[in-house]
């Protein structure tokens, strides 16, 4: 086995071997030590299995730089102290573990993810306040929402009349594992013919998709739905990005016909950035092309992964030779 340190004043921690052709390829750390993927586990007991009584958060790694790392690592702090967690790392610790993920991985596009669990109860008690919370992250393959194809054609999507979580019932601001209604929405899109789906909010208005947000384009103004929706880092990207761009943009309700009716849609997240929608419940999204907004957003939005304001690079060792 090969230790690694770090400069962050973690405790020296053991790095297994890395099957390269194992999937997901990638490297987890758990407990003090950074492992293969296929050797991270957690007991069957935790609460984060038991209860989905967990937050999480995700930043990708694209050309060898974290993208908006600062703002991924402020809201999963922030659900951790929403759900009375405590993590045994300081901020600049948990950047540190996601950047050895990173460099152990060797991955130069990576979709890197931060954990904590509610843990296990030593008693088996049932107040969440006995149980030892837990921390780990991991690093593998980037993955997009949309496969190349899509990006070119524009995603087909259905509208699913399933519910989306209420605010009342769970703080959407809190990243988390409550997914049963996205995947049965999934499962209405899949029904018809759909490749993904959004779900409605209480009022019967969009809300979301399964790990995205979405926008729509009408006569070059820019809305998204304002309530009852994670305020994804891409989402507030994309508002950072109009105001580059001198486009408007407003989180308003947004029903299901102002969708249908659009001149573009798109949707949003770490998971392929900003992605065009182009068929939604079989019917065509303007004249049934990428529009020119959303190529417009998207092509600033991939050149700002340089952007030393914005990307962090990761520190991989220098290369023999």
């Amino acid at each position: 086995m090969n230790r690694t340190a770090n400069d962050a004043g973690l405790p020296m921690v053991e790095s297994r071997h890395i099957d390269r052709q194992a999937y997901p390829s990638g490297v987890a750390y758990m407990d003090g030590q950074y492992l293969p993927m296929s050797e991270a586990k957690i007991s069957i007991l935790d609460w984060g299995f038991l209860h989905s009584d967990a937050t999480y958060d995700t930043v990708h790694v694209w050309n060898g730089r974290f993208f908006r790392l600062d703002l991924h690592l402020d809201r999963f702090f922030g659900s951790v102290e929403k759900l009375r967690m405590t993590l045994p790392f300081d901020r600049n610790q948990v950047a540190e573990i996601l950047h050895n993920c990173t460099v152990l991985s060797g991955h130069r596009a990576a979709y890197v993810e931060m954990i904590c669990t509610r843990g296990v109860s030593p008693t088996f008690s049932r107040d969440p306040r006995d149980a030892v919370n837990r921390f780990m992250a991991f690093a593998i393959p980037f993955g997009s929402v949309a496969n190349k194809e899509q990006m070119q054609r524009g995603l087909n999507i259905a509208i699913s009349d399933k519910v989306r979580i209420p605010p009342s019932s769970v703080d959407p601001a809190i990243k988390n594992y409550h997914w049963l209604d996205l995947v049965r929405g999934l499962f209405d899109g899949y029904d018809r013919n759909a490749e993904t789906a959004l779900l409605v909010d209480i009022n019967g208005n969009v809300a979301e998709g399964p790990g995205f947000n979405v926008f729509a384009v009408k006569e070059g103004r820019l809305t998204t739905p304002a309530s009852g929706v994670l305020p994804g880092i891409t989402r507030r990207t994309v508002f950072d990005l109009c105001q580059r761009l001198g486009l408007s943009v407003a989180a308003t309700d947004v029903s299901t016909a102002a969708l249908r009716e659009a001149d573009e849609v798109f949707i949003t997240s770490t998971a392929g950035g900003i992605m065009p929608v182009t068929t939604i419940d079989g019917g065509k999204v303007g004249d049934g092309r990428v529009g020119p907004v959303t190529t417009q957003l998207t092509e600033l939005y991939w050149q700002m992964h340089e952007d030393p304001e914005w990307s962090t690079p990761v520190r991989y060792p220098a290369r023999a030779g």
